[in-house]
């Protein structure tokens, strides 16, 4: 049962922080100029209008996935590669300030549900699913916020790249989005094995350099991490908050 409730609230919460991530980039574009995503009915809050079934299925297995990409027409912005860059990066800014409010809400929780006795195990069931699917909340936004800031076509920091690199490197790499995200998902999928497997014959033969390649293929340690450093940091920063301190 407790499995059956996790990835349930994990879904429900994916759906709402995908929903919130592709609503920010419409949102972007419309206040830039462009109302491409409005005219496709994507300046809106509406889940199902956002909702990529398999990205978002391999969200809640994975800890990564995708919804489905808001339109935006480039050449109705005043500068484009500016705009176009705001507007990429106005999704995984959206998700870090939403861990950000999310890491109160939990230690706010927290605190109220401690000093509660509860009367009925339905109560006490309610209050610490209540606690998980803020906790949920929090810890999705900051893998989404990161994972998409990976320089990596088709993930938004690849888009905030047309600003620094020129315009014939930056289409050049474009061409082989598809394969670039195919090769990515590859490393994250399998990077892990890859580094176990390298690590223990770099172990056996006792070579350096085995364990530097190992580190290489561990992409998904390096962005769990970062979620964690993250996650502490926006803790401890609400914490300075006498009364939410634990």
């Amino acid at each position: 049962m407790d499995r059956i409730i996790y990835y349930t609230l994990s879904a429900l919460a994916v759906l709402l922080i995908l929903t919130i991530h592709e609503y920010s980039h419409a949102y972007a574009a419309y206040k830039l100029g462009d109302g491409t995503a409005k005219s496709c009915g994507r300046l809106s809050l509406n889940p199902i209008k956002h909702l990529d079934p398999v990205g978002a299925l391999c969200m809640i297995i994975f800890r990564f996935g995708w919804a489905r990409p808001v339109p935006i027409n480039a050449r109705n912005f005043r500068k484009p590669k500016r705009d176009f860059a705001i507007c990429a990066l106005a999704g995984p800014l959206s998700n870090l300030i939403s861990a950000f409010f999310s890491a109160f809400l939990y230690l706010l929780l927290f605190r109220l549900f401690r000093g509660i006795s509860f009367e009925s195990e339905f109560t006490f069931n309610l209050a610490k699913n209540s606690l998980l699917f803020v906790s949920l909340f929090h810890s999705i936004n900051i893998g989404i916020g990161i994972f998409n800031l990976i320089p990596v076509p088709p993930l938004d920091g690849s888009r905030i790249l047309n600003v620094i690199l020129p315009t014939k490197v930056y289409f050049g790499i474009m061409k082989h989005e598809r394969n670039i995200y195919l090769g990515l998902l590859a490393w994250l999928l399998l990077g892990g094995y890859v580094k176990n497997a390298l690590l223990s014959i770099s172990f056996v033969a006792g070579s350096p350099v085995l364990s530097f390649i190992a580190g290489i293929f561990s992409l998904s340690d390096m962005i769990g991490s970062l979620i964690v450093l993250l996650s502490e940091a926006m803790l401890d920063f609400w914490q300075l908050i006498p009364f939410l301190k634990f």
